[in-house]
């Protein structure tokens, strides 16, 4: 591990969230006698792709040290421990030593929708009754039966149960969480919403980036007029949140009793005027062209379950990721999953998420996920790893920031009380997180 000379000893840090984070700072932190330390250092930059996705730069009897936030040095205990900055200040270090653990990157969750007051018991009870995902929401179930309680609910109520989703997240090793509005659904709740996350963000020391989702589906009082809808999420929500700076992505949900590809484009075109990053929701239900939103340059497409062989081949030629979200089709018992060797196998990049949501993936484990993306789309450990690291980040964009163990990024590291990086994936709904360090700064179940 070279000597970089001096290191900070503290510092606030500005994260996609907006101000910093008050009360909030890192010392240095030393992990040692790590058995496996996952770094995901590669030669290539942005998302991973093929082959590059099974590249976890291992390294045994690994150590990381940070100071103030950042990585500064990777690499072997021994050289960890006569570097002459960490003898000269190792009083001032707090050192976890990690013998028979693996260390990961956190994990970078780039798609969820936080912003509830409640479980929707009676769409489960539905569901597990065999109505479908369509049928609950014709009969007035679905997102619409969320709108009520974020629409009466004070900023601070949400932000408290942002705060503690993040928080649960945070304890499985996920340091980074992008939130979506999406079920306010007005301009006052929708606002109300990101704020909420704002608020949250600032309370928690991982980073959250938030995305204005008011076009998640057409509220009541706006059926049968959706292009009125339409209008108001393009000429007056986007620019408030824009112009607010609450929001780093727009997201659209682009799907049969959702929005068509024509309102997409029209939402697209104006997030992109407005200087906002895209994200997609798309063939979560049915198949769906693709190439008008293409021209948009998404950063994001996300579920793609029912996405057509040419789409694959065009998205493989762009940076757009493909986030995938098994733990939606595995409570909605859809008997079908993503097609992530289709898509890797053509070079796409696939990102992993978890969709928490009240709906339809009621979970914050990431762990969980990536156990699901091996068993049910056959990914490899190693793949679903990175897939829910690395290329979680660049969806998000902080590819340089993220998603990696590498001097001059976030100190975001997960510690597993695991001796091979499988057995993430391997136990099934366990959590063997012991450790996680947000932007340096450490938190120990």
């Amino acid at each position: 591990m070279p000597v970089l000379g001096k290191y900070p000893t503290s510092g606030f840090r500005v994260d996609a969230a907006g101000p910093p984070k008050a009360g909030i700072s890192a010392g240095a932190v030393l992990l040692i006698n790590i058995k496996q330390l996952l770094t995901l250092r590669s030669s290539s930059g942005g998302a991973r792709r093929g082959a590059e996705l099974n590249e976890l730069g291992i390294i045994r009897d690994g150590a990381v040290l940070s100071v103030g936030g950042k990585i500064v040095s990777v690499g072997n205990t021994s050289d960890a421990l006569r570097d002459p900055w960490v003898r000269e200040n190792r009083r001032k270090i707090t050192e976890f030593p990690c013998e028979g653990k693996v260390v990961v990157p956190g994990f970078v969750d780039a798609h969820t929708h936080p912003v509830f007051m409640d479980a929707r018991l009676i769409d489960f009870e539905k569901r597990v009754s065999g109505a479908s995902y369509e049928e609950i929401a014709e009969s007035g179930g679905g997102i619409r039966s969320s709108l009520k309680g974020v629409r009466r609910a004070t900023r601070n109520q949400l932000a408290q149960r942002v705060l503690a989703t993040l928080e649960e997240m945070g304890a499985q090793g996920t340091t980074t969480v992008e939130a979506k509005s999406g079920y306010g659904l007005t301009i006052e709740a929708e606002l109300k919403s990101l704020e909420a996350i704002r608020e949250a963000a600032c309370r928690w020391p991982g980073t959250v980036v938030p995305t204005l989702l008011g076009a998640h589906v057409v509220p009541p009082e706006f059926l049968a007029r959706s292009h009125s809808y339409v209008d108001a999420v393009c000429k007056e929500m986007i620019p408030l949140a824009a112009k607010r700076n609450l929001a780093a992505f727009v997201d659209v949900f682009t799907e049969r009793g959702a929005f068509s590809l024509k309102e997409t484009e029209t939402i697209l075109r104006v997030a992109a005027h407005h200087c906002l990053a895209t994200r997609v929701h798309v063939c979560q239900l049915a198949k769906c062209n693709l190439q008008p939103i293409l021209k948009y340059h998404p950063a994001s497409l996300d579920h793609l379950d029912y996405v057509e062989d040419g789409d694959v081949a065009a998205i493989a030629k762009l940076d757009t990721v493909a986030t995938l979200v098994p733990a939606s089709n595995y409570f909605l018992a859809t008997g079908h999953f993503p097609p992530a060797r289709k898509l890797i196998d053509a070079g796409v990049p696939v990102a992993l998420a978890t969709d928490y949501n009240p709906g339809t993936s009621p979970t914050t484990s990431m762990p969980f996920v990536l156990s699901l993306a091996c068993t049910q789309m056959k990914m490899s450990a190693a793949e679903a790893i990175v897939a829910a690291t690395m290329n979680g980040a660049c969806s998000l964009r902080l590819g340089n920031r993220k998603g990696s163990l590498e001097p001059g990024k976030d100190a975001d590291i997960a510690v597993f009380e695991v001796a091979d990086y499988r057995e993430i994936p391997y136990w099934v709904a366990a959590n063997r997180c012991s450790t996680t360090i947000l932007n340096g700064i450490p938190r120990t179940e």
